[in-house]
């Protein structure tokens, strides 16, 4: 919150302040004339200067038919904003401008070079020293000098276009300087290429003479590595060692199946004849024609065995000559068995030697093939380096190619172009006479009204006393507070509408009503004290001596007994605590002595939601205590939010030593919310009548047995403040 300077006894008088200017209206306006006739003939005889413009786009000009091979529009970086600076320092260079000085003969104008034509003034600060000889600078940098005054060039916002912008005195020179450093720059754009191409075809000629030779050399040692090596090529671009070696791996490893099958097949055979096992089921005894005519006679015989069995005995010669028949036959079987298992033998020992020999010739070309490996890594990596230099030797070729053509046919696009033709300006862009003069009346009438206000201000003519700054006498000051209020209101009347009004508690000062005159004053009413109550001195010290936080003031008497309140917030206040008096009465009758207006908001704009704490509380004037009054909000209203009372109490209790709050008429229902730890309750009494009796028994039946009677004894209502106790607010 902001207090007041006790040591501040004036204040600013805002209506004395802005009367002075109606009182020095005449010198204002003729000021304010002059200047702006000045400024109009200055705007009128001044030469007009004429602005071109011309608009370069900054890109990549290459069509997808004439870029190179292998590139991509992707390829080029893109314009950002620092290309477009750098091409806007190109432009403005000293190159540049000096070609289009040379191709133009700007040196010839006076307007680029001050020294063809200089005035009489010139020539006299020249003399005296004040100016600087234009003979003393080369006609070069006079002439550059005076371009780039007259130049600006600047990259248009997130864009790619850069503005060329030359002013002079006549319109056509202006838009062909302009035309003419853009076409520089196309052109020192296309020169730089053309540099460009030159330097590559002189570097790449050499490089692919030199290049040829090395391929030569190069794939002429591949070739004598290849003879020296005898390294012979086979099938899939192998070598031939290798090749073979494949080859021989594949035929041992099914020679070496077919021996085991054999060995595996022999197997079986010889131990079906060693377990008198049949013989039938073996594929291989099956697979020969005499075995197989020796099983059927077999089968033959033992049908016929069986046939003959069911007429005659075993015994029976028949019988018995068959069965010698079968014998012969199962040794004839096992015979032609023994037969086959010797061929399956036979071929497993073939399978074997073949085997050995697979594997001698296989160990003999794994050497070879080792050796042929370590000889085509020699040979792959001297093809490496004539395939590398082979490439390089394409690549500079088609780029010395592409780069001659180049050259040849003149072809070599700029990455800018020229958006349109400068056109000649036909309007002046300096002077504006009605801007001109329009600004210099503006500025005039506001400097003339500034210095007025400072010199009415700095002379003290707008100063008058604050409000608290009153040493009258007690008696031309005292009067009631029922003659104060109205005081205040016609104060507040005369003083203006409700903007002044609001001005001055914006400021935080607020004018105290005029003292009436001394016919109208009424004397002070009487206040005596009576037995059993006590002043308003006691009151401070008691509440002094407790420590209590808390003072809650019930007037039952109205707005006249609400200034016992007022007097003991200023007594603590005047003894160092640090006070702030609560007005919850419905007339405002304790802060408005307080702050000599009802305007400041409060208590009620608080409830409402319409202001912070830092906005209602208000210093007062007449003492150090601050004060909450009601406020300007809809009572209303605020009472809907009377249930924040505990806690904007607890909130001023925890920022002050103590909380003074008139409650006016209220009971002991209505001031339950204000009660809390630390609290005194006082009764107001101007007079000892049934009203202040009933409320005193009330309070005490209702749980506040230590009510305290309170009486304004030897004090004036509270408006002005005692001579000697404060001075100012």
């Amino acid at each position: 919150m902001s207090v007041q300077s006790a040591a501040a006894d004036v204040d600013v008088d805002l209506r004395q302040l802005f009367a002075s200017l109606a009182r020095n209206w005449l010198r204002i306006v003729l000021v304010t004339l002059v200047v702006t006739g000045l400024a109009f003939a200055f705007a009128w005889l001044a030469t007009p200067q004429y602005k071109a413009v011309a608009k370069l786009e900054i890109g990549p000009r290459e069509s997808v038919f004439t870029r190179p091979a292998g590139t991509t529009s992707d390829d080029r970086p893109a314009a950002d904003e620092e290309a477009v600076a750098t091409e806007v320092q190109i432009i403005s260079s000293p190159d540049i401008l000096k070609k289009v000085a040379s191709d133009l003969n700007l040196e010839k104008l006076p307007e680029f070079d001050e020294a063809l034509k200089m005035s009489a003034l010139s020539r006299a600060l020249v003399l005296v020293g004040l100016k600087r000889d234009p003979f003393d600078i080369p006609p070069e940098e006079r002439v550059l000098k005076a371009m780039h005054d007259k130049l600006n060039v600047y990259g248009v916002e997130k864009s790619r276009v850069i503005a060329v912008e030359f002013s002079s005195k006549d319109p056509k020179l202006a838009a062909q300087v302009a035309d003419a450093i853009a076409q520089a720059y196309l052109a020192s754009k296309g020169n730089a290429k053309k540099e460009s191409n030159t330097a590559a075809t002189g570097f790449l000629g050499p490089e692919i003479t030199d290049l040829q030779n090395r391929v030569k050399e190069a794939e002429a040692k591949v070739a004598d590595y290849r003879a020296q090596s005898d390294l012979l090529m086979g099938g899939n671009n192998s070598v031939l060692a290798t090749q073979q070696l494949s080859e021989l791996s594949t035929e041992l490893s099914r020679v070496r199946a077919n021996r085991s099958a054999a060995e595996a097949t022999a197997d079986s055979v010889r131990k079906a004849l060693q377990n008198g096992g049949a013989l039938d089921s073996m594929p291989e005894v099956l697979s020969s024609e005499l075995i197989q005519r020796l099983l059927e006679r077999q089968v033959e015989l033992r049908t016929n065995i069986a046939d003959l069995s069911t007429t005659l005995l075993d015994n029976h010669p028949r019988i018995r000559a068959l069965k010698s028949q079968l014998a012969d036959l199962n040794g004839q079987i096992r015979n032609e068995a023994q037969k086959i298992l010797k061929g399956l033998a036979t071929a497993a020992q073939t399978a074997k030697a073949r085997e050995d020999q697979l594997v001698a010739e296989v160990n003999t070309l794994k050497a070879a093939s080792a050796r042929a490996g370590e000889q085509q890594v020699e040979l792959d990596a001297l093809q490496r380096d004539a395939n590398a230099q082979r490439q390089q030797l394409e690549a500079y070729m088609a780029s010395y190619r592409e780069a001659a053509s180049r050259a040849d046919r003149n072809y070599l696009p700029v990455d800018a172009r020229l958006l349109s033709k400068v056109q000649v300006p036909t309007e002046p862009y300096f002077p504006k006479i009605g801007p001109i003069t329009g600004a210099a009346a503006a500025a005039s009438l506001l400097l003339m009204a500034i210095g007025t206000l400072l010199k009415e201000l700095f002379s003290g003519h707008a100063m008058r006393p604050t409000a608290g700054a009153r040493f009258e006498p007690i008696q031309q000051v005292a009067m009631p507070l029922a003659r104060t209020e109205p005081a205040v209101a016609e104060a507040e009347d005369e003083a203006g509408d409700d903007s002044v009004a609001d001005d001055r508690i914006g400021q935080g000062t607020v004018m105290a009503a005029p003292p009436a005159e001394p016919a109208e004053m009424e004397a002070p009413r009487s206040w005596q004290p009576r037995l059993g109550e006590i002043d308003v001195d006691k009151a401070a010290e008691k509440l002094i001596a407790s420590g209590a936080s808390r003072a809650i003031f019930v007037s039952p008497e109205g707005d006249e007994a609400a200034a016992t309140a007022v007097l003991v917030a200023r007594e603590v206040s005047d003894a160092g605590l640090r006070v702030l008096l609560l007005d919850l009465t419905a007339s405002g009758a304790a802060s408005r002595p307080m702050l000599d207006s009802g305007l400041f908001p409060g208590i009620t704009n608080l409830l409402a939601s319409e202001a912070q704490f830092s906005d209602v509380i208000h210093p007062d004037l007449y003492s150090d205590a601050h004060v909450v009054p009601v406020g300007t909000a809809d009572p209303v209203r605020a009472m809907r939010a009377a249930d924040r009372l505990p806690i904007i109490m607890q909130s001023l209790t925890t920022a002050y030593d103590l909380v003074v709050v008139e409650c006016g008429p209220a009971d002991a229902q209505g001031i339950s919310r204000l009660v809390g730890d630390g609290t005194e309750v006082f009764l107001s009494m101007l007079e000892a009548d049934d009203a202040v009796t009933q409320a005193a028994v009330k309070l005490i039946e209702n749980g506040y047995p230590d009510v305290t009677l309170v009486t304004p004894v030897g004090h004036e209502p509270p408006g002005n403040p005692v001579p000697g106790r404060r001075s100012a607010a």
